[in-house]
């Protein structure tokens, strides 16, 4: 074993982070087998102190309240830091300038995974925040992807699905119908893929229900996540 530790900074809300959590250790153990587990920190956030930075517009109080978690992780043990989040990665500079680990970044992964598949042209899913402004959305524009959301009233019921109904961890047939609405109008626009770009989302939209490639971002991050625990280790042979 590498002794690896990862910091997981998360709570943004505890759905996703419980999500992340138990796709990362199920991949440390495929890989490695037995009982195996992943090494793992996790720093978990008071999300509404968060949804009230966010509301507010204050993104720089938001940055140093992140900032100063990932540097109690480092504090800890940890090598690298996933941010479990992300609407949250409009401030992964803050973090990054914060630590003297590497953030493994969740648009980095989605990028490579919307190239992998074919795609130039995505459609992203997720907050107002994640779909309006800078963060995830233009990393991926700076990994050469074109980036196309749902309309003003397709955003509007995306946001208020994850923000009333999936962060508190319930699941509905209506967000159901809206998210696959909302793939749907993006698929139309010409989008190649659909982003899930909430982990919220993922827990009521798979890739059924989008008729291109369908791309959980917390699912490639968890992939990228593994790649760094596992790096250096002995795997499990094929078939074992």
């Amino acid at each position: 074993m590498s002794g690896r530790v990862l910091g997981l900074l998360g709570g943004m809300a505890w759905p996703s982070s419980a999500e992340a959590y138990a796709q990362l250790n199920r991949r440390v153990a495929a890989a490695r087998g037995g009982v195996a587990s992943a090494e793992l920190l996790l720093r978990s956030v008071d999300f509404a102190k968060v949804e009230a930075l966010q509301r507010d517009g204050d993104w720089d109080g938001a940055g140093v309240l992140l900032a100063d978690a990932a540097r109690g992780l480092v504090a800890g043990g940890a090598g690298a830091i996933a941010l479990l989040t992300n609407t949250m990665h409009r401030v992964a500079p803050a973090i990054e300038a914060a630590v003297d680990v590497p953030l493994l970044h969740v648009a980095d992964a989605t990028a490579a995974a919307c190239h992998a598949a074919g795609a130039r042209t995505v459609g992203l899913l997720g907050t107002r925040f994640t779909m309006e402004q800078a963060g995830v959305r233009d990393r991926l524009v700076a990994h050469g992807l074109e980036v196309v959301v749902p309309s003003e009233q397709g955003r509007g019921r995306v946001h208020a699905r994850i923000y009333d109904e999936l962060v508190l961890g319930e699941v509905t047939d209506g967000a159901r119908r809206d998210l696959a609405a909302a793939a749907a109008e993006v698929v139309a626009l010409g989008a190649e893929a659909v982003v899930a770009g909430c982990t919220e989302i993922e827990l009521a939209l798979g890739a059924d229900d989008v008729a291109v490639a369908y791309v959980p971002t917390t699912a490639t991050l968890m992939d990228a996540c593994t790649a760094w625990l596992l790096e250096g280790t002995r795997t499990r042979a094929p078939g074992a």
